[in-house]
């Protein structure tokens, strides 16, 4: 670390320490701290945004903020913050930026991967349940990976699977030995015990996202019966013991309705989540059941409801399809985030099983400048209308196009399925959506330049929580 990191570092935890003396008196003055610290005007656009927020007591951002302070366990709070606001976004954005001009390729911000294959459920639609205890990543290649990354600038490590938690004495010992960076996991919280959350106050850099349905009957119906109520226990230890977590939320024709319910949100925000990452069902694998797409129309929804709930529930929220608009489209390929599967096979994203790179034989450099991520990188965004973000549920063909010419194959495990196969599933989907889509971004943002559109924000959205701390 040089001394101007070093500067920063102890800044941001001065700023702390002062914060946790009486932060709703303190953090009106520490926004006066970073007006005089940011004096080239770099942040303005993002220190106006908080001070709005900073400004309300009854604003449900500041709620949020101030539930931080309220609800979590310092020691927990101040490593988490730390982290994300040192490692994950000043150091690293920093590091990402000068990588990106040096190698002229993507540098993500998050890396997602798989520590195994094995669940312990057999959810319906989902492509781990049909695998499973096949594949797995040893300690140390994840370790050789977070290594590499934080490297490059990427400090943010997410698992799925597979269901994580299997292998979460690992993931403590990650925790333990990258003590700089932040680690979360999609789980599916069943095997989130007291035992475990105590290891997560002790390493204090580790926050789930518990995968939930809806209510009992929608999460049963897909996760098995019981799941529920093995969530609420999990979320009920989690809370107990002031530790941080969110939710993933999965939105299919089946349970729409029910996750972008007020209900929904109060009984989660009640619950202790302070975050929400939201998905919609993406048919990946021969054996995916079609008919759980969600409708243009419950698309829709889902897009008013959640910005909504971002003016009246405390609660940071994140839609990875409809909130394009703010992060300038697609994020996958290395442009914010990749995946690591358990075979090692190195993806642009979650949902696109196809690679043409493996951790066991390329670095991640050479990886993001792998003619599969180049295609990534040379052609984002795939629309210029950013709620059609996807090159496949919203622009089928396009991935189809990359994955060919760059000779990626299918990393399915068992039935592998061509980039077509994949894309023409989404065909009939993309239709609809397409002039729904259009009507909305047309209505919202008539000058149709996203540099325009993000600057006309009004400051409630998951964009300006996440670029203020952020330089332009």
């Amino acid at each position: 670390m040089n001394l101007k990191d070093t500067a920063k570092t102890v800044a941001v935890k001065k700023a702390l320490a002062y914060l946790d003396k009486d932060p709703e008196t303190n953090l009106p003055k520490l926004m006066e701290w970073f007006d005089r610290f940011d004096v080239k005007g770099t942040l303005s656009r993002q220190r106006d945004a908080v001070r709005s927020v900073i400004g309300d007591r009854n604003n449900n951002w500041y709620k949020l903020i101030m539930s931080l302070w309220q609800d979590i366990d310092p020691g927990v709070r101040n490593r988490l913050l730390e982290n994300f606001i040192i490692n994950g976004s000043l150091i690293g954005y920093q590091k990402q930026g000068q990588n990106k001009e040096k190698y002229n390729c993507n540098i993500p911000w998050a890396i997602l991967m798989d520590p195994t294959s094995a669940c312990n459920l057999k959810c319906t639609g989902c492509w781990a349940a049909e695998y499973g205890n096949q594949l797995n990543l040893s300690y140390e290649e994840m370790d050789n990976i977070v290594k590499q990354g934080t490297e490059l600038g990427t400090y943010v490590y997410l698992f799925t699977g597979g269901e994580p938690m299997v292998r979460k004495k690992d993931i403590i010992h990650l925790c333990e030995d990258h003590p700089d960076c932040i680690f979360s996991a999609f789980t599916n919280g069943t095997l989130i015990d007291g035992a475990f959350a105590d290891e997560m106050l002790r390493v204090k850099n580790f926050i789930p996202a518990i995968s939930i349905e809806g209510f009992e009957e929608a999460t049963d119906g897909r996760r098995g019966h019981g799941t529920y109520r093995k969530i609420m226990c999990a979320m009920n230890i989690l809370k107990e013991k002031k530790l941080p977590f969110g939710i993933s939320c999965c939105y299919t024709s089946a349970n729409a309705e029910v996750i972008g319910s007020e209900e929904y949100f109060d009984r989660m925000v009640d619950m202790g989540a302070k975050f929400a990452w939201f998905f919609t069902y993406m048919p990946v694998g021969k054996g995916a059941v079609k008919e759980l797409m969600a409708t243009a129309a419950q698309r829709e929804m889902m897009y008013h409801k959640i910005r909504e709930y971002r003016r009246t529930k405390p609660i940071f929220t994140v839609d990875f399809w409809n909130d394009g608009e703010y992060v300038g489209g697609c994020i996958a390929g290395g442009r914010s985030y990749l995946h690591i599967n358990a075979n090692g096979d190195i993806e642009p994203c979650a949902f696109m099983h196809y690679s043409d790179s493996n951790i066991r034989e390329k670095t991640l450099l050479e990886a993001y400048q792998s003619p599969l991520f180049m295609g990534y990188h040379n052609n984002q965004p795939w629309n210029d209308n950013m709620l059609r973000p996807c090159p496949v549920l919203d622009n089928p063909g396009r991935l189809t196009e990359i994955v060919e010419s760059s000779g990626a194959k299918s990393t399915d495990y068992q039935n592998l399925e061509s980039a077509k196969e994949f894309s023409d599933k989404c065909v009939e989907t993309a239709e609809k959506w397409a002039p729904v889509a259009d009507r909305l971004w047309k209505k919202s943002h008539p000058g149709s330049a996203d540099e325009e559109s993000i600057s006309s924000c009004s400051g409630n959205c998951a964009a300006c929580s996440y670029s203020a701390i952020q330089p332009d």
